[in-house]
């Protein structure tokens, strides 16, 4: 009888991510076909080469962004499964699953990050939840990052001995990781000069930095229909460029990520690139048949 349950539970989950989202009023959005792109009931998937910088090396991947709009619960900073009972505790955010793979010799790297930004950032100016997770040979790791009242609080789980299970709070700043939903949002809210900033989670655990706000100089430039958003740390000598069309929907064409890789004498200065394959709108999580498998092909993720 349980099982019973928990499979009808997983059949109304399925059944709620294919409804089409209603439009709600938005006072953030920069373009006005936003709700028509957005709340079709359709998530963007894009895929993209990866040459990711790990050990002094570069390695290939593959890398993808999921772009797709969700009612969110404000409180429980979890997907509402039934948003039209939650009443003001529904918050419609942009959500961002960002995966990544790639091989360090023999052993294969899977990494996967999730943003969660409300729409409406005039309403709710801060990002509402991040998770981050790493799998490989060695072993596996989760950080996640919830908002509160005046803070971040940081829930951290590693395999390594000097990182080990932690707890702590981070003042409440612009993260990173939240940019690429701004991007998306709206680009003109993107900041620019020197501003306190939490650094992605992806570098903090290839890094394996400590988790804390940094000062970062932050850039926009505009080039032949492309924009580029840059961060460069000065503390870590790190520096992150973003390349996006400058027209909506702002799609994601490709980054750059420079900073020292390795340890010891052999540590040097590498970039990390990521370059767009192609992109897909649809309704991905109804696409789970083998008679689905062609969609990874197109994507280029065969």
């Amino acid at each position: 009888m349980k099982k019973l349950s928990i499979l009808l539970y997983g059949s109304i989950i399925f059944l709620a991510c294919g409804l089409k989202s209603t439009p709600i009023e938005e006072s953030t959005p920069l373009d006005n076909n936003f709700s028509d792109y957005w709340y079709q009931g359709k998530a963007e998937i894009t895929s993209y080469k990866l040459e990711q910088a790990r050990y002094g090396e570069i390695h290939q991947g593959t890398a993808v962004t999921v772009f797709v709009t969700e009612d969110f619960s404000k409180s429980k900073q979890v997907k509402l499964d039934y948003p039209q009972k939650a009443g003001k505790d529904a918050v419609k955010v942009m959500k961002l699953n960002f995966t990544k793979k790639f091989n360090t010799g023999i052993y294969p790297y899977s990494m996967m990050q999730s943003v969660f930004t409300p729409v409406d950032l005039k309403k709710n100016p801060n990002t509402l939840k991040l998770t981050t997770s790493s799998q490989e040979w060695c072993g596996h790791t989760f950080t996640q990052l919830n908002l509160t009242d005046d803070s971040y609080k940081v829930q951290s789980l590693s395999y390594f001995e000097s990182e080990g299970d932690e707890t702590l709070e981070l003042k409440k700043a612009l993260t990173e990781d939240e940019i690429w939903n701004l991007i998306r949002i709206n680009p003109d809210l993107l900041p620019t000069g020197k501003k306190d900033i939490i650094p992605s989670l992806f570098s903090q655990r290839l890094r394996h930095e400590e988790f804390k706000v940094v000062s970062a100089n932050a850039s926009r430039e505009s080039n032949q229909g492309i924009d580029t958003y840059t961060l460069e740390y000065p503390e870590s000598s790190r520096k992150i460029s973003i390349q996006f069309e400058s027209k909506f929907p702002y799609q994601i064409v490709g980054w750059e990520e420079s900073y020292k890789s390795g340890w010891g004498p052999n540590a040097k200065v590498l970039t990390t690139k990521a370059t767009k394959i192609n992109t897909l709108m649809t309704d991905y999580w109804s696409k789970n048949s083998v008679m689905d498998l062609p969609l990874r092909k197109e994507l280029g993720l065969e």
